[in-house]
């Protein structure tokens, strides 16, 4: 019997529910009926503890990806960079669609830009990867850890606790925040994190149906740049809250990924660049990550782990 409506699982956060509605008129779009179910994850559960310090992987996807090997709903659509780089077994990505502007963005209270900031000004982010790139660009900064859903963070920073917050632009224009923007920072600033900007459709391997229907919303473009992405993630077995970062850009059959793994003090920043064919978009990843291995990567993510 096929199915009529899709039980989409997300976040109930504003941002997620975007995402989440967009699949859904997508989807729309070709006929296919939705609903969406809200599911609260840890990491929503938390607010009052930097991410780093929570540890674990999956903070924002475990409890959504549980209801996915249940049946309990049909697909899942999530931030690509909160999905960690191994899925369990039973599930996999079967749609990546196309990528949103993956920088990051400052927003400064009175529009400044990074650089214009005095010393010791407060700038907040829940990120290490964009703790450790700001103080190696800016090590007179007060990085101040910052949580929450993007209006209470927009708030915090309107009422005074920051000069400037640094969030995902793709968030920011998604929910038609781009005017806030004072300044997108270059990759030499901020590389991004493994699949900002990108989506994450979600769904169990046998489920022929369901893999079928949604197979439109995948993006060839941004599932090669992401696969090179995540493959740099996995090899360094890195989660959402490390000082790991990677962005690819392909052009014609060629692929190029930059890739970053930095000390959490932005003391040391090891950085490499390889290209490869499109058809060898994991292969690169993980040719990153060794070449990132032997500059001495292994040794700052094994203290990084330790210190946890």
């Amino acid at each position: 019997m096929s199915k009529e409506t899709l039980i989409i699982g997300s976040r109930g956060s504003r941002l997620a529910l975007w995402q989440a509605e967009w699949v859904q008129d997508q989807l729309r779009g070709k006929g296919i009926g939705s609903e969406i179910k809200k599911i609260k994850t840890t990491g929503d559960k938390i607010l009052d503890v930097p991410l780093a310090k929570v540890g674990g992987k999956g903070l924002f996807v475990k409890e959504i990806e549980e209801a996915l090997m249940k049946g309990e709903i049909d697909l899942a659509v999530h931030s690509m960079k909160d999905v960690p780089s191994r899925l369990p077994d039973p599930l996999h990505l079967a749609a990546i669609p196309r990528r949103e502007d993956p920088r990051d963005a400052v927003i400064g209270r009175k529009g400044a830009r990074l650089a214009d900031l005095p010393a010791g000004a407060a700038v907040g982010t829940s990120s290490l990867r964009r703790q450790a790139q700001l103080w190696a660009f800016r090590p007179d900064l007060r990085i101040v850890p910052l949580r929450g859903n993007l209006d209470s963070r927009l708030r915090k920073l309107d009422e005074g606790a920051f000069e400037a917050i640094i969030l995902a632009a793709a968030g920011l224009h998604r929910l038609g925040w781009g005017e806030r923007v004072t300044e997108y920072l270059a990759p030499e600033v901020s590389l991004p994190a493994i699949g900002q900007g990108a989506l994450a459709v979600e769904c169990r391997r046998d489920d022929a149906e369901v893999n079928t229907m949604i197979a439109f919303l995948n993006d060839p473009e941004t599932a090669c740049t992401v696969t090179a992405e995540r493959a740099l993630l996995t090899r360094l077995e890195g989660g959402c809250q490390v000082p790991i970062a990677g962005h690819a850009i392909k052009a014609g059959d060629q692929v190029t990924l930059n890739g970053l793994v930095a000390s959490l003090d932005g003391k040391t920043i090891l950085r490499e660049r390889r290209s490869a064919k499109t058809s060898e978009a994991a292969a690169l990843g993980i040719q990153v990550a060794e070449a990132l291995l032997a500059k001495g990567a292994d040794q700052i993510l094994k203290s990084l782990y330790e210190g946890k």
